[in-house]
C-alpha cells in the first residue's frame, strides 16, 4: 500500500472515530451533567469543522496516491449536486427522499471511500439548497456517508443478483438512516420522550435498547418506512441503466488507471 493510500485510510478511520464519538458521547455523559445540559448545541460546530477537515484530508490523500484525479473529483461534484437537487424535490416530506437511491447505486460503483465522500457532500449540498443547515447537519452528513459507503462495501454478485441486492439494501438503508439519525437527539429528550421510550442513564443497555425500540416504532418508523420503500423502488427501476452509465463514466475517467511508460519508438 502506498503512502497516499495509508494516509487516505487513516483519514477515513479518523472520520469513523469522529462519527462514532459524536453520536456516542451523550450515552456516556452523566444525567444532569454540564455536557448533558449543553447537548449537541455546543459540539455540532466542532464536529462539522473536524468532519470537513478530515474529508479534505481524505480527498488530498486520494489525489496524492492516484486513487482520484481531476475527472474523479468532477464526477463526484456532479453526483453530489444531483443528489442535493433530488433531495430538494421533497425536502424529506413524509420521509420521502429520492436522493438515497442515487447514493446506493453510485456508492456501489465508486467504492467505499469515494462513496462516503459522495454521501456527505450530497447532503451538505442539499442542506445549502434548502437552507436546512443546523446542528443536525454534520450528523446527517455522517449518516448519508455511511449509507453510500455501505453500498460500496456490498459483496460482488452476478448482474441480476446485483439488482436485487441493491434494492434490498436500499430498503434497509432507508430504515437505518432514520434509526441512526434519531440518536443525535434521543438521549437529550428527557421527560419529553413518550412514556417508556426515553433514554434512562444507568438503566443498562438492554433496557435502553427496549426504550429506543419503543421510541422508534412510535415516532420514526412511519417516516423511515416510506423512505426505505421509495429508495428500494427507485433503485429497482434505475439500477440497470444507471449502473451501466456510471461504470462507463468510471472507465472513461480511468479511475486508478496505472501509469505505464513505454520506450520511445525508433
Amino acid at each position: 500500500m502506498t503512502g497516499g493510500r495509508w494516509r487516505a485510510g487513516l483519514a477515513m478511520a479518523l472520520v469513523m472515530v469522529v462519527g462514532v464519538v459524536a453520536f456516542g458521547w451523550p450515552f456516556l455523559a452523566g444525567s444532569g451533567s454540564e455536557l448533558d445540559q449543553l447537548g449537541h448545541g455546543s459540539d455540532a460546530s466542532l464536529v462539522f469543522v473536524a468532519l470537513m477537515a478530515l474529508l479534505a484530508l481524505v480527498l488530498l490523500a486520494e489525489l496524492g496516491s492516484g486513487g482520484m484525479d481531476a475527472k474523479t473529483v468532477a464526477v463526484l461534484g456532479v453526483l453530489a449536486a444531483a443528489g442535493g437537487a433530488l433531495r430538494v424535490l421533497s425536502a424529506g416530506t413524509a420521509g420521502l427522499e429520492p436522493m438515497f437511491f442515487l447514493l446506493v447505486i453510485a456508492g456501489r460503483v465508486l467504492g467505499p471511500t469515494k462513496a462516503f465522500l459522495l454521501g456527505a457532500l450530497a447532503l451538505l449540498t442539499s442542506a445549502f439548497l434548502t437552507a436546512g443547515v443546523g446542528p443536525w447537519t454534520p450528523f446527517q452528513m455522517l449518516s448519508c456517508g455511511w449509507v453510500a459507503m455501505g453500498a460500496g462495501l456490498l459483496p460482488r454478485v452476478v448482474s441480476r443478483g446485483e439488482r436485487w441486492l441493491l434494492t434490498a439494501y436500499g430498503l434497509v438503508a432507508g430504515l437505518a438512516y432514520g434509526a441512526v439519525m434519531n440518536l443525535w437527539f434521543w438521549p437529550f429528550l428527557g421527560s419529553s420522550a413518550p412514556s417508556g421510550a426515553g433514554f434512562a442513564p444507568g438503566a443498562g443497555a438492554t433496557a435502553n435498547l427496549h426504550h429506543y425500540a419503543v421510541f422508534y416504532v412510535a415516532t420514526s418508523l412511519a417516516w423511515d418506512l416510506p423512505r426505505g420503500v421509495l429508495t428500494a423502488g427507485l433503485t429497482w427501476v434505475a439500477a440497470p441503466p444507471l449502473l451501466r452509465a456510471l461504470r462507463r463514466s468510471v472507465r472513461q475517467a480511468r479511475f486508478e488507471a496505472p501509469v505505464a511508460f513505454a520506450p520511445p519508438q525508433p
